[in-house]
Parts: C-alpha cells; structure tokens; sequence
C-alpha cells in the first residue's frame, strides 16, 4: 500500500491511468508535467479498490466529465498518507490519514492537494444499491474522523476484503456487510425528503438527483414530480438536464436500470434470490420485454447473461 519509492509519470500519463480506473477526471498541476504517485486497481472479494497517489494541486469531475463518462458509483475514500481537501454538494471536507469519506460519481466534484502528496484509497460502492430507496439516507461529502468506531469498522472490512478472493465463499457476506456497514455509518440524521429552495441549474440537478435516489421504485417518480418538489416548471428542469445531455425521464430509467444491475451481481448463486422480472418490477419497470430492451441497451448484454457470468 505505501511503497518506499514512489514512480515519477507525466501528467498525461498518470491521468490516463486514473481514468482507466476511476473514469473522467481533470488533473491540474500549475508548475510541472509530472506527477510523483500512481493509479492502479485490485479486486479485493469481488469489490474493485483503487490506490491513488500523487502531488497534484487540483482534480476536478465537473459536468462534462460526467457527461462523457457517466460513474454509477460511490468512492467510499481511505486516506493513508497525507490530506485531501474534497468539495461536492456544497459541502467541503478535509481528510487526514485514518479518515474517511463518501464521494458521488455522478456528481460534479473537486479533490485538492495544493502539490503536497497524498495516497488514498478508494471503494468503489455500487451506487443504488447504497442510495436507492427511502430508508438509504446517506449523506455524501461528510467526513468520518480515524478515531471514530465507524471509520475503524470499514477499514478493517476493506483490509479483510483485501484479503479474500472474489470467489471465496464468504465473500459475497463481506460485501454485504461492507454496504451495511457504509449506510449506517453515513448515515443522515434528518429525513431529507422535502421540498428544497434552489436558486440555480447545478444546484437543482443536486436536489433533483437526491430525490431520483429517495423515491427510484416509486409509481409517482415522474419529471413532473420532481419539477413539483424543487418547485420549478417543467420545462426549467427540461432545460436544466441539458447539461448532462440528458433527460430526467432518461436518469430515472439508467439507475433503476444500474439498481437491476447491481443487484443481479450479487444475487449471482443465491439459491433464494428474486426472479429478473420480480427484480425489475421491484425497481420500477412496469413492461417486462421493455426493461429487457433497455437493459441490453445500456450494458449490452442480456439480464441472464449477467447471471451465467
């Protein structure tokens, strides 16, 4: 995790290594083209984790990042070495060695480091499964101290998992416990759910995005809807999704989709798991033949197929 040496890359470099790993991002480093650090990938019990390093002064994930690589995870980030100043939604946090922090994918963010090294890792969650529904009240961007007992706990499950192979046969329970673990730690402490004042288009895609994931399964989750609840017109949040080049309605149909997804995963080899149309039903699809369509669309493959991987 900490080697003693460190290699040297350019700056074009290391960011291609990033994006393999961890999807659009935009380095930024004032005085050099090179970066002290790396950005690689392990599977640890069927989870991917990510070890990012470097001196960087600034990474940003904006809306055209999102746009041209849409992430359906959350980074659950373990600091090791050095501090990483985080922004995203609205909320700004500072993590030393020991702490801990959720980070959105689909939301625009900004990780600084002022050129100083740092060395974390980074969780990658499956997003709906953590968010999805209105009892995952999680609460993004806050900081989890090294000292509390929560932050203890999801270390020492990312270091078990580390150590287990994705085909052992308590790794499935790991993961689980792992998600659980996250939700509660996260957790907020007022119910989120109502109606929110917002005065501009990023900070209502925030608010539409939080009640997309309060209310993913529910029959009455439509753009209209959501338009009611921030309190603008329809055709506002019409105009407002133009900067993901998308539509509400697609938003809506993608993380129901990467909820299916994500749960079909690891549902692999439960004997007692749900039926694919009980998991698309449950999810909010009503059109069984269409969910299958959409679904090949989006992962271009076949719901079964998931399940035979």
């Amino acid at each position: 995790m900490i080697p003693q040496r460190w290699p040297v890359h350019a700056i074009d470099d290391w960011t291609e290594q990033l994006k393999s790993i961890c999807g659009s991002f935009s380095p930024c480093r004032a005085e050099c083209d090179v970066v002290t650090g790396s950005a690689s990938i392990m599977d640890a019990g069927g989870v991917e984790v990510a070890q990012v390093a470097n001196d960087l002064d600034v990474i940003r994930r904006d809306f055209v990042d999102i746009k041209r690589d849409y992430g359906e995870n959350l980074f659950l980030l373990l600091q090791l070495e050095g501090t990483c100043g985080i922004e995203q939604r609205g909320r700004q946090s500072i993590i030393a060695p020991g702490d801990c922090i959720l980070v959105d994918s689909s939301a625009p963010s900004i990780f600084h480091f002022g050129g100083n090294f740092s060395n974390h890792l980074s969780v990658h969650l499956p997003r709906q499964l953590i968010v999805a529904g209105k009892a995952a009240h999680v609460e993004i961007s806050r900081r989890l101290e090294a000292e509390d007992p929560m932050s203890a706990m999801l270390r020492a499950l990312v270091a078990k998992l580390i150590r287990t192979d994705a085909q052992d046969k308590r790794a499935q329970n790991l993961r689980e416990l792992l998600f659980s673990a996250t939700r509660q730690a996260f957790a907020m402490d007022e119910d989120p759910d109502h109606s929110f004042p917002a005065d501009s288009a990023g900070g209502r895609l925030e608010i539409v995005q939080i009640l997309i994931d309060r209310h993913l399964t529910d029959e009455h989750l439509t753009p209209q809807w959501l338009a009611d609840k921030v309190g603008i017109s329809l055709r506002t949040l019409q105009d407002d999704f133009l900067a993901l080049g998308t539509t509400a309605t697609s938003l809506i149909r993608l993380r129901r989709l990467h909820l299916v997804h994500e749960q079909l995963l690891e549902m692999k080899n439960v004997p007692s798991a749900p039926t694919i149309a009980e998991m698309a039903y449950s999810a909010g699809f009503n059109d069984i033949s269409y969910f299958n369509r959409c679904f090949r669309k989006a992962f271009d493959c076949s719901p079964k197929d998931i399940l035979r991987q």
